[in-house]
């Protein structure tokens, strides 16, 4: 028996359960009770008229850069401009569902393999995003490593308008509809990694990218 189950058996014990994962019965109440909860009162602006312009003016305010392209056959140009305009190599590391793309006819040479802390640009995708608070929602896995998305200090983001949402519980929503049980890692980027704890100065890039730079695929 490894720690974690050592110690959630022990929890269960003293709450009167056996074993240490909880029975398909124990599941199937929790996800009644969720599905019986009505979501609390929102905002106006919680549900915009247009929600991709929420989107992105919500990503201004993070400093997340972004452009747009038609299809995804656009996204290797607007890669190695974006690229270009920060001064940065024609080299990006990133997951392997993009690896397909014409990245020679844009001058980018492609790797598709999880980042290292060497690389200093990473392509991802996201699950959804949220138009409330400018979010890509990313869930992990082997074919979508997180540390695409953490290790390089460039991070750019791949986001299909027909996923964008209003609200964080829509995006909670709609992995429950789709995904079911949540992967281990479940993390939301909203711009550049800041953080102000010394001083409270605010400090960019203290434990992840200093950018962030989403490219919309409508």
């Amino acid at each position: 028996m490894g720690a974690r189950e050592n110690i959630l058996r022990r929890i269960r014990a003293a709450q009167g359960r056996a074993g240490a994962e909880p029975t398909e019965g124990e599941i199937a109440a929790v996800r009644a009770d969720i599905a019986r909860r009505v979501a609390g009162p929102l905002p106006p602006f919680a549900r915009p008229a247009d929600r991709l312009a929420q989107f992105l003016k919500e990503c201004d305010r993070l400093s997340t850069t972004h452009g747009q392209v038609a299809s995804e056959r656009g996204v290797p140009a607007e890669v190695s401009r974006y690229l270009a305009s920060q001064g940065l190599p024609p080299q990006v590391v990133g997951w392997p569902a993009y690896a397909g793309l014409d990245w020679a006819s844009a001058g980018i040479t492609y790797d598709a393999r999880p980042a290292t802390g060497s690389d200093h640009a990473g392509l991802t995708g996201c699950f959804c995003a949220i138009a409330e608070t400018g979010t890509a929602l990313l869930l992990s896995s082997p074919a979508e490593p997180k540390v695409t998305a953490l290790l390089p200090e460039t991070h750019v983001c791949i986001v299909r308008e027909a996923r964008l949402v209003d609200t964080m519980e829509d995006a909670f929503a709609l992995m429950r509809a789709e995904v079911g049980e949540p992967p281990r890692a479940t993390f939301f980027v909203s711009g550049p990694s800041r953080t102000a704890d010394i001083e409270q100065t605010i400090v960019i890039g203290a434990h992840g990218p200093y950018r962030v730079h989403v490219i919309v695929v409508s």
